[in-house]
This record gives C-alpha cells, structure tokens and sequence, in this order.
C-alpha cells in the first residue's frame, strides 16, 4: 500500500508552506481532537508504526512505506512501542517532537533545490506557527531566543547530569561550570518540555543525545549509576525495528 502520494510535488515557497500546513494540521487533530481515536491504534503489540499526516489535513497510523529509499523523509518508527511503557501525556508529547521533525524534514525535502533565501522564507513562514509539541503540551512559544542544542550541553557534562545527585543536594561536580543554568537555560526535557535546572537529576541518551528528567523516563540517580549505556524510550522502541 502506498502510504504517500508526491505524483504532483510541490515546488514554490507557497506550495512547500501550504503542504507544511495541512501536514501539521492532520497531526495536530491525531494529537488533539481524536486522541483517544489514536491512542487506541497505536497497539503495541503490532509491528512497527508510524504517525502520518497527510496535506489534506488527514492522519494515518499505519506501517512505513516498503520502498528503499522512500518517496519521501519517513516519520519516527515504532511510536506505538513505548505506548505503554509510559505516561499517556509524555508519550503524546514524545510523538508530537518527533512528528515536528518529520514535518520540517518533509518541508525541506522539497525545498532542496531553493536558494539561501527561499529557505529563509520557508523557515521563517513555517516558524510563526507553533509546534505540534507546543500545542499539545499548551506551550507558549517562545520569542528571540537562540536555544542551546544537547549537543552542546553535552560537552559540559558526563550523560548523567547533577553527576547523579538527587534534588536535595543541587551542590554537585557541576559546579566547575558555575554558569551551567543560564548557559543551559534553554535546553528542553525531551518528554515534558520544561527547562534544564542543575536542581534536578537528569539524563542523556547515548544514542540520540537529548536530555530527559530522570523523574520523566523513570530513571533515579541510583539506578542510572549501574547503567552503561542509556537509551531514551523513543530510542528503545526502535530495536523493534530490527
């Protein structure tokens, strides 16, 4: 079954944004309006599935296309794996992040051959509507902030940030980068949203590099210590893609 049609692509600023929006749209009613609808078919015990938001503003649950490569950026696989393993709130925020990645990795797939410029456009166009992560988790977009990637953060920090100490003691090895909190005000829990704080133990996956409360993905600073290698739920499920 073909999952995506791209018979007719589209090629201008214009089409690309138009796309964009009904894209979003769809997830944004799988997320919101008809959550209930898709919580259920996001079964764990099927195989491998994928959120698909289709540009007439419908949404699709299904398996990911069969052709290698595909027509087009393929959505996150296996959203349906960490269903139950967590929170119903944090697992749709999981979802709504990887549902925005999706959605500017399709806008730009099209958008491959523009200019400097018309990317610009593109960007600053889709940039003044929120993100399926903001809508869902009633987040206020922020404005005129540059943010600060996990990568960076990183390089600061082993992946087990407060060095593993707990929320009563926030005096920790971090603080050798004494300025940690406004140098990574701006870093994001990959499942709820909030703001990185040296206050509170969190975690970074080996595989992905974003970073998480320890509270969120079940982790305590106890047990991340007998753990060589973490990996977030969102990177977990994908082992069932093997």
């Amino acid at each position: 079954m073909d999952v995506v049609q791209v018979s007719s692509a589209p090629r201008t600023v214009e089409e690309i944004y138009k796309d964009y929006s009904g894209r979003r749209a769809a997830i944004v009613r799988a997320l919101t309006t008809d959550v209930d609808e898709f919580y259920a078919m996001c079964d764990p015990e099927k195989e491998n599935l994928c959120l698909y938001g289709h540009p007439g503003g419908m949404w699709e649950v299904t398996l990911p296309a069969e052709e290698v490569p595909p027509e087009l950026p393929e959505p996150a696989l296996g959203i349906n794996f960490a269903r139950d393993g967590m929170n119903r709130k944090d697992w749709l925020s999981l979802v709504a992040v990887h549902s925005d990645s999706w959605l500017l990795s399709v806008a730009f797939f099209f958008g491959a051959r523009f200019n400097g410029n018309e990317r610009k456009r593109l960007f600053t166009m889709i940039n003044e509507l929120p993100t399926v992560f903001e809508v869902v988790t009633d987040r206020k977009p922020t404005k005129d902030k540059s943010g600060v990637d996990s990568g960076s953060k990183s390089r600061h920090s082993t992946k087990r940030s407060s060095d593993g100490q707990s929320k009563n003691n926030s005096k920790t090895v971090d603080e050798g980068y004494g300025d940690e909190d406004d140098e990574h005000s701006e870093t994001l829990c990959g499942i709820c949203g909030s703001n990185y704080s040296s206050n509170e133990f969190w975690i970074a996956c080996d595989v992905c590099e974003r970073w998480f409360h320890g509270k969120c993905v079940k982790i305590t600073p106890a047990k991340a210590e007998n753990i060589k290698q973490y990996k977030c739920p969102s990177c977990s499920s994908k082992r069932g893609r093997q």
